[in-house]
């Protein structure tokens, strides 16, 4: 039987590494095969990859250039990880996927929402995951976040201005709004084991 495809997104500084560690232990916990893993990355090409997209000055990049780096990189990282994975059973959690360069090229690169997916389909032949929680916290909340990144020095992403990160927020949502069938937020202001919980029961339907 093939093996579910779970995603956490959300902006910076949302918790979703943190969540995808505690997911991945509770699900092997109840002897799932579990494949943690992240975008950009998650196999040796898409890694090599994530050092262009993740290192450097803020403006190394074009909208284009990043969506296209961010499609090679997900065609090599669902080729070699994730739908063998899959197909022998496993279940992947992913941090981001797809939408999130539908977020951020998007919204925040103007690129079209057409040309994204079209780009997915060539690179990743459309693969969508079985359910994305998205992680959303409060302004307050997510600006504490990102100053503690700050200090520990912010990647090209993590170091974007509040409103870059306000639209992304609103792209994130209207995304999830448009797939309530594939979409669960989740408020990620509660303490990380409320969160983790939370996460679990909207899987409950596919848990041994």
């Amino acid at each position: 039987m093939r093996g579910r495809f779970i995603t956490l997104e959300g902006g910076e500084g949302v918790g979703k590494s943190t969540q995808i560690r505690a997911l991945a232990a509770a699900l092997a916990e109840r002897g799932i095969d579990v494949v943690a893993t992240r975008e950009p990355g998650g196999s040796a090409g898409a890694e090599a990859i994530r050092a262009l997209l993740m290192e450097g000055d803020d403006d190394r990049w074009d909208a284009r250039s990043e969506a296209l780096l961010f499609a090679a990189a997900r065609a090599d990282h669902v080729a070699r990880t994730i739908r063998p994975a899959l197909e022998r059973g496993a279940w992947v959690l992913c941090d981001r996927f797809v939408d999130s360069t539908r977020a951020y090229q998007g919204a925040g690169g103007g690129i079209t929402d057409a040309d994204i997916m079209m780009l997915h389909g060539f690179g990743s032949l459309g693969l969508l995951p079985d359910r994305t929680f998205l992680l959303t916290v409060s302004a307050a909340e997510a600006h504490r976040r990102l100053a503690a990144r700050d200090a520990g020095g912010a990647d090209r992403m993590g170091s974007k201005p509040a409103d870059y990160q306000a639209r992304l927020a609103a792209r994130f949502a209207e995304i999830a709004a448009a797939e309530p069938q594939r979409w669960r937020l989740v408020d990620a202001d509660a303490p990380a084991t409320a969160v983790t919980a939370a996460l679990l029961s909207e899987l409950a339907e596919w848990l041994p």
